[in-house]
C-alpha cells in the first residue's frame, strides 16, 4: 500500500491543466467582483444597513466604511494577478483573505458558491498553478515547468466531487424525493418561460426534476472521471447549470461550476486551450512553451503542502456531517446546515416580531424591524435562529443605551417549511437577550411538528 501511495505521489501531469484552471478561476473572480460593484451591491449590502449579521466567532469582521470599495478593488486586482500568474503566491493569498473577509461581513448574503470560492482559493495557495502559462514562469525560468504533481490537480477534482456528491446526498430526503419539495413551489413560478414553461406546473415534471437532480449530483463526479463518459457528462453539466440559471436567480454560480468542471479533462485539452488563447491575444505560443524543462516536482516542500491539504480535505469530508451531533430536524433548526453543500433544498418563510420590555418599569414596546433591518435582512432573520438571537442582542443593547433598564427581548415567531402550514418557531417566554449564540443546541427553538427522513 505504501508503495502504491509513493508511486502516486511521484506521478506527474501536464502543468497546462493547473495553468488553465488558474486563468479561468482568476478571470471568473474578476468578473464576479466587477459585477458585484456595478450592480451597486457594495453600498446596498454592506454600507447602507445599520446592522450586520455576523458569523459566530467573527463578530470582529466589519465593513470598512468607504474603504470597503478599496477592499473590493484589492480583491479584484488580486483576481486579475492570479489569472495572469503574476506574483501568483502573493496574489492568491491576498485574494483568499480579501474575498473571505467580504464573505464574512454579513451572513445574510451566505451562498454555497461563495464558500466554494474561498475553499478553492485556499487550496490554490499551496499549488504550483503558475508553473506554466504565467508571467511568473516567463520572467523566472526557475519556476517554469511542463509538469506538476498529479495530486495538485486531483485535489481540485476531489473538491468538486465533494461539492456535487454531498449536494446529491443532501437531496436523499423525503421532502425532495417523495414530495418534490421545494421544486413544487419554485417551478410553477417560471410558467411564463417559452416552450418549457407550460410543463413546469405538471406534477410529474416536478418529480422528474427532483429525482434527476439527485441522480445527477451523485453520479456526475464519477462520470467525469471516466474517460469514456466524460464528454457526455460535461454536456450534462452544461445543460444542468444553464437550466438552473434560467430557472433560479443564483448569479454566476452555474458558470463557475461549468468552467471548473473542465479540470476533469486531460492535459492535452488544456494545452490546446492555452495555445488558442495565446493566438487570440496575438501572443506567440512559443513564449509560454520554450525552455519549459521537465522538472522533478517531488520534494520536502511538496510533502508539507500535501500534508496541510490532506488535513484540510479530511475536514471538508467530515464537517458537513456535524448536523448529526444535534437533535431535532436539520431543516428546522439549521444547526449544521451551512457550509455543508446543501444547495437549494428548502423553501422557508417566517414571521418574527419582537417586543422589548423595561425590566424595572415593565414598559413594553413592539419593534418595527424596518427601523433597523433592510427587507432582505428581515427576510433572512425571520426563519434562522442564529440571526434571531443576534438581532435580539442588538435590540437589547440599543434600548439599554436609550435608557431602558436591562431590556427583556422576546419574540413571536412563526415559520413555514416546504409548503407546510406555519407553526410557532421560538419559545415566546424566553428572554433572548440572555441567550447566546454558540455551537451548542438552541433549546429555545420549538420542536418541529413533522419528520423529514433521510440525510
Amino acid at each position: 500500500m505504501n508503495l502504491g501511495i509513493d508511486k502516486y505521489l511521484h506521478k506527474n501531469s501536464n502543468a497546462a491543466t493547473l495553468a488553465f484552471f488558474r486563468l479561468a478561476f482568476g478571470l471568473m473572480m474578476l468578473f464576479s467582483i466587477v459585477r458585484f460593484a456595478t450592480y451597486g451591491w457594495i453600498e446596498k449590502l454592506y454600507l447602507k444597513p445599520l446592522f450586520h449579521f455576523t458569523y459566530y466567532g467573527f463578530s470582529w469582521v466589519k465593513p470598512l466604511g468607504d474603504y470597503t470599495y478599496l477592499l473590493f478593488f484589492i480583491c479584484g486586482l488580486a483576481a486579475f494577478l492570479v489569472a495572469i500568474g503574476y506574483q501568483y503566491r502573493m496574489a492568491i493569498c491576498v485574494f483568499f483573505l480579501t474575498f473571505s473577509y467580504i464573505e464574512l461581513l454579513d451572513k445574510t448574503t451566505y451562498l454555497n458558491h461563495y464558500y466554494f470560492i474561498s475553499v478553492v482559493s485556499f487550496i490554490l495557495i499551496f499549488l504550483p498553478a503558475n508553473a506554466a502559462f504565467s508571467v511568473d514562469a516567463w520572467k523566472n525560468p526557475k519556476i517554469a515547468s511542463k509538469n506538476v504533481p498529479s495530486w495538485t490537480i486531483d485535489i481540485l477534482k476531489l473538491m468538486l466531487a465533494i461539492v456535487y456528491f454531498y449536494a446529491g446526498l443532501a437531496k436523499l430526503n423525503s421532502d425532495w424525493l417523495c414530495e418534490a419539495m421545494p421544486l413544487r413551489i419554485w417551478l410553477p413560478a417560471n410558467m411564463d418561460l417559452p416552450i418549457i414553461g407550460y410543463y413546469l406546473n405538471k406534477i410529474w415534471v416536478q418529480y422528474a426534476f427532483s429525482w434527476t437532480g439527485a441522480l445527477y449530483d451523485l453520479a456526475i463526479p464519477f462520470l467525469l472521471l471516466y474517460r469514456r463518459t466524460r464528454i457526455f457528462a460535461f454536456a450534462a453539466v452544461v445543460v444542468f447549470h444553464i437550466l438552473t440559471k434560467i430557472l433560479f436567480p443564483i448569479g454566476v454560480f452555474p458558470y463557475v461550476m461549468i468552467i471548473s468542471t473542465l479540470i476533469f479533462f486531460g492535459g492535452d485539452f488544456h494545452q490546446k486551450c492555452l495555445v488558442w488563447i495565446s493566438r487570440f491575444l496575438r501572443i506567440n505560443p512559443a513564449v509560454w512553451e520554450n525552455n519549459l524543462p521537465e522538472k522533478s516536482t517531488n520534494n520536502t516542500s511538496n510533502y508539507l503542502k500535501l500534508s496541510v491539504l490532506g488535513v484540510f480535505m479530511v475536514f471538508q469530508l467530515a464537517f458537513p456531517f456535524r448536523y448529526l451531533l444535534y437533535p431535532d430536524e436539520l431543516f428546522w433548526t439549521e444547526e449544521g446546515y451551512r457550509f455543508s453543500w446543501r444547495v437549494m433544498l428548502m423553501e422557508k418563510a417566517g414571521y418574527t416580531q419582537f417586543t422589548v420590555t423595561d425590566a424595572v418599569t415593565g414598559k413594553t414596546i413592539h419593534i418595527n424591524n424596518n427601523d433597523f433591518l433592510t427587507p432582505f435582512q428581515e427576510k433572512q432573520m425571520s426563519f434562522q435562529p442564529d440571526f434571531i438571537v443576534e438581532y435580539a442582542h442588538f435590540l437589547h443593547d440599543y434600548y439599554q443605551n436609550s435608557g431602558y433598564a436591562d431590556p427583556i427581548v422576546k419574540t413571536e415567531s412563526y415559520v413555514a417549511l416546504n409548503g407546510r402550514l406555519s407553526q410557532k418557531y421560538i419559545d415566546p417566554n424566553i428572554n433572548l437577550a440572555k441567550e447566546n449564540d454558540s455551537f451548542k443546541h438552541k433549546n429555545w427553538i420549538l420542536p418541529f411538528n413533522d419528520e423529514i427522513k433521510g440525510f
